[in-house]
């Protein structure tokens, strides 16, 4: 079935067919020599988010006060999951614990990235693209940092990790 970008949020796409699809694109970079295939994840995630924020945001501005309401409305959103939040302040971390990532659902003996990599450009993206256009000294800025723990990996959840900045990029 094609839809519009529009119809694309009121859609429920197959996740296990694009999770599957993440997994042997991976194969297929490391196959083909691509030694950047994390940072390649990450880049469709920020695609992805610059499409999503042309037809949905979930705020006007995030700042550190609602960046937890943030986050977990884009992961219900968009990957329907409902993620703990946890957020240092002293290091400038936020980490987020997933226990049914859509994007990590299976342990791969032969794959050395998690799909939820996309997550930490997608998430990152969205905030930093809402942001930008509010101009609000007090708004919040991720970078994604790593994938802790992931399914793909054998651990029990996904842990994604953001570093933030506060005031500008």
């Amino acid at each position: 079935m094609n839809y519009t970008k529009g119809e694309v949020l009121l859609a429920e796409a197959t996740m296990n067919q694009m999770r599957n699809s993440i997994y042997h694109l991976a194969r297929f970079m490391e196959k083909n020599g691509k030694s950047d295939i994390t940072e390649r994840l990450r880049g469709m995630g920020r695609n992805m988010a610059k499409t999503f924020v042309k037809y949905w945001r979930p705020t006007d501005i995030i700042t550190v006060s609602n960046i937890k309401d943030v986050i977990n409305t884009i992961y219900q959103k968009i990957v329907n999951s409902a993620v703990q939040i946890d957020i240092n302040e002293n290091n400038n971390v936020i980490t987020i614990k997933d226990k049914n990532c859509a994007l990590c659902k299976y342990h791969y003996e032969d794959i050395n990235v998690a799909g939820c990599e996309i997550l930490l450009g997608l998430v990152s993206e969205i905030i930093s693209l809402i942001n930008k256009q509010s101009n609000d000294i007090t708004s919040i800025y991720l970078e994604p940092y790593k994938v802790e723990e992931s399914k793909a990996y054998g651990n029990l959840l996904c842990i994604q990790e953001f570093h933030y900045k506060v005031g500008g990029r």
